[in-house]
């Protein structure tokens, strides 16, 4: 994590905290497992659910 803070800011010429990608990672992380959870339950969203 601290290798990717460290390219980050080299790249972008800005601070970048870890704790803030760590936060940021997690968050894909929840919304990934909730994306997964919900296709594998069989919700469907497509034009005839409406």
């Amino acid at each position: 994590m601290t290798a990717i803070a460290r390219v980050l800011s080299r790249v972008s010429g800005t601070q970048v905290d870890v704790e803030i990608l760590k936060t940021i990672a997690m968050f894909c992380g929840v919304g990934l497992f909730v994306s997964l959870l919900l296709a594998t339950y069989g919700l469907d969203l497509s034009a005839g659910f409406f």
